[in-house]
């Protein structure tokens, strides 16, 4: 939701090629998720080759088999503005603030 905000507002497409998943504070960090092996899977199917993780489910990804892990692109994240950075179109992504740290 986030990223479709800042996108809308900032005039930005968001890259249609990747999926992600986790939840974000309202201070900007993404909390971890359950289930990303399954969520992988269901983004590989669908034909998309990266994916945007929260970074602390980072160990989850050992759950998929090699030959998944090397065919798709991982971006691990611990703030909104790296979720941003992989999501919004590469060349014109726009420059927000650094979260508040806790």
């Amino acid at each position: 939701m986030v990223t479709a905000l800042v996108g809308l507002l900032a005039g930005v497409p968001v890259d249609s090629g990747v999926a992600m998943t986790g939840e974000v504070t309202l201070r900007g960090r993404v909390l971890p998720v359950g289930g990303v092996r399954q969520k992988d899977l269901a983004a590989r199917r669908a034909g998309i080759g990266e994916v945007v993780l929260p970074r602390r489910n980072g160990d989850d990804l050992e759950d998929l088999a090699r030959a998944v892990r090397q065919e798709m692109t991982f971006h691990l994240v611990e703030d909104v503005t790296g979720v941003l950075a992989a999501t919004l179109a590469h060349s014109r992504a726009p420059q927000v603030a650094a979260p508040v740290a806790a």
